[in-house]
């Protein structure tokens, strides 16, 4: 986020998609938190097709929604495919991942507080 592209205040943030797709651009695994505040963070994650998912379980209840991309997504024992338009919840402490990436994953993450 730069000051001439972002619109601020004490009180609130606009950001510019094209502007946080760049910060995760390229062939590696990206991730770029672009807000952090007591009660939320959130970032942009971007996870390139065949790679691999390397994420620990958060110690946050986390919410996802797919940007764009196509994969799956494993919690506990569960799997689920994921699509661009994709909302997905994980709580706090839960194992997961995605793979079986066939297509440049791009997720919003927001993590909550516990």
């Amino acid at each position: 986020m730069t000051e001439k592209t972002a619109t601020t205040s004490k009180d609130w943030k606009v950001f510019d998609p094209q502007e946080l797709l760049a910060k995760v651009a390229g062939s590696e695994a990206k991730i770029h938190e672009f807000l952090r505040v007591p009660a939320l963070s959130v970032a942009i994650y971007r996870l390139p097709k065949g790679s691999k998912d390397m994420q620990a379980p958060h110690l946050e209840d986390e919410v996802y929604y797919v940007i764009e991309g196509k994969a799956r997504l494993k919690v506990g024992e569960k799997t689920h495919d994921i699509h661009p338009g994709s909302v997905l919840f994980v709580r706090a402490t839960m194992a997961h991942s995605f793979f079986d990436i066939e297509e440049d994953l791009v997720v919003l993450a927001f993590f909550g507080s516990r």
